[in-house]
């Protein structure tokens, strides 16, 4: 009886944690994303955009800067939607017609889970990355 109280101790005493001796209100996890947020707003359309295109967004899969894999490279997409003034925002929330290769909009329709899920700053930030490969 007296280990199982011994062990009941001193698992009690192990799960208790330190609390933090910061001033009221403030705490870690609030410092970490303060900081995050701040870093975030301090990148530019265009970093905000490749960081997207090349993480979460998942477009390099499809994508390369300047050739096809399965879906048309970053140049032709933004010579085509610089030619032919689209909107590549609207393109990627599903509101607009594909215009570069429509024979692949099937394909890009699969994305669209995601793309639609994007704030429009987002959206935007992925076109001035995908405009940034215009010559």
């Amino acid at each position: 009886m007296k280990k199982a109280v011994f062990l009941a101790a001193v698992l009690t005493f192990a799960s208790c944690k330190k609390e933090s001796q910061e001033p009221f209100g403030k705490s870690e996890e609030t410092t970490e994303t303060s900081s995050e947020g701040e870093s975030a707003k301090a990148k530019t359309p265009l970093d905000l955009g490749k960081e997207i295109f090349e993480g979460r967004g998942n477009c390099t899969s499809c994508h390369q800067p300047d050739q096809k894999v399965i879906g048309p490279s970053i140049q032709e997409i933004a010579k085509i939607y610089k030619d032919k003034k689209g909107d590549i925002a609207t393109f990627l929330k599903g509101n607009a017609d594909p215009i570069v290769d429509p024979s692949q909009f099937a394909v890009m329709q699969t994305n669209f889970a995601i793309t639609k899920e994007m704030s429009d700053e987002e959206l935007k930030a992925i076109e001035a990355y995908i405009y940034s490969y215009s010559k």
